[in-house]
């Protein structure tokens, strides 16, 4: 049975900030308070709570029935796609309240047409109040719950990463070597990966962003691994880089850099260090190394619902460490010409420091040609 604790904790917000109406549009958010996981792409699918009346969902027709079927206790209300969806909501809320005033969105996610659409509504409300802060401190600490899922997440994830390692042969392609790792998480039911995954071989691996593609791999260098699956709702997110035959000397130096500053940033980890600090200490082994200028981005970001979110372990975030706060750790270095390096777990902030969700071991694997 879903928890509604959450949901309650957002009214309590709504009645503490003297707000008429919350009106949350973000669909994580919606299934983090609700339980219902469902993405309406260009559909509306809304959730409204009140300081003084029951909450209610609102969604596609076609989402209903699973909504009601999964026990949601409150009214839920559909809509077609030849209707105004806020034309309905505007009837839907005016039931409850004849002249809300006062409104609270999420603003770091409802669009400017659809924040136009419920101005033209209620032209005379006020919509002042952002949510988006307080569900990013909501979501912050995971419940044992949420850390279950997370845990299991990872070790698909170390599945993923056996799968992708064998699958690495001379010419073949980074698309092939991500298919292979696919479809074997398919077969055993994992159907949804968190994010595209990334294989990156040689030269290619650095560009951080680079998408997988035809390039193929070759005797003698580097390949990198980014990847995560959905479980349950939550996200895993992991990075490995391998080698396939002898790397150069300057590659291997590029990874023993890499993995001190990836171990040594994790070992350093505890409650009520500044998240700033985690990011320095892996940066300082990296610049003193002399490589400094290749490690082009934040040390870690945040992890729960989705593989990217709140908040960034990253120079001037001065918010301390908590117990049960989730975040990635990668350290890379990306030297175009040579090769790219990047080691990353997703772990949690517990009593005894970083707990990784995933468990691939870090040291370098050398694949025989």
């Amino acid at each position: 049975m879903t928890d509604y604790t959450k949901l309650q904790q957002v009214r309590q917000w709504t009645q503490d900030n003297h707000v008429d109406v919350t009106y949350i549009s973000n669909f994580h958010t919606i299934s983090y308070l609700t339980g219902f996981e469902s993405n309406p792409y260009e559909r509306t699918l809304a959730l409204f709570v009140f300081a003084d009346a029951e909450p209610f969902l609102f969604a596609p027709a076609l989402e209903v029935e699973a909504i009601k079927e999964m026990g949601w206790p409150y009214k839920v209300f559909g809509y077609l796609d030849h209707e105004n969806p806020y034309a309905l909501i505007a009837d839907h809320i005016h039931a409850q309240l004849t002249d809300p005033k006062v409104w609270a969105l999420e603003t770091g996610n409802l669009t400017l047409d659809r924040f136009t659409a419920l101005k033209q509504q209620f032209p005379a409300a006020h919509f002042d109040k952002d949510l988006s802060p307080y569900i990013q401190q909501l979501r912050l600490v995971k419940t044992a719950d949420e850390l279950e899922k997370l845990n299991i997440a990872g070790k698909w994830a170390d599945f993923a990463f056996e799968q992708g390692f064998a699958a690495v042969k001379a010419g073949r392609t980074e698309q092939q070597i991500a298919a292979e790792l696919q479809y074997a998480l398919m077969k055993k039911g994992i159907m949804e990966m968190s994010f595209d995954t990334l294989v990156q071989a040689g030269e290619h691996a650095a560009n951080p962003h680079g998408a997988t593609n035809e390039t193929q791999v070759k005797p003698n260098e580097l390949v990198l691994f980014d990847l995560g699956v959905m479980y349950e709702g939550y996200a895993s997110d992991a990075s490995r880089t391998i080698a396939y035959g002898q790397p150069s000397a300057k590659q291997k130096e590029i990874f023993d850099v890499c993995l001190e500053a990836n171990l040594t940033a994790q070992a350093a980890i505890k409650p009520g260090m500044a998240a700033e600090d985690v990011d320095k200490i892996a940066r300082d082994i990296i610049t003193k190394a002399g490589y400094g200028e290749y490690f082009i981005h934040r040390l870690g970001h945040g992890i729960g619902q989705t593989d990217h979110e709140f908040p960034s372990i990253m120079a001037g975030n001065h918010m301390p460490l908590v117990e049960g706060m989730c975040f990635s750790v990668e350290p890379g270095i990306y030297i175009p010409g040579v090769a790219g390096v990047r080691i990353e777990d997703c772990g949690v902030v517990t009593k005894e420091g970083f707990k990784p969700f995933t468990h691939t071991p870090k040291e370098l694997k050398v694949l025989d040609l």
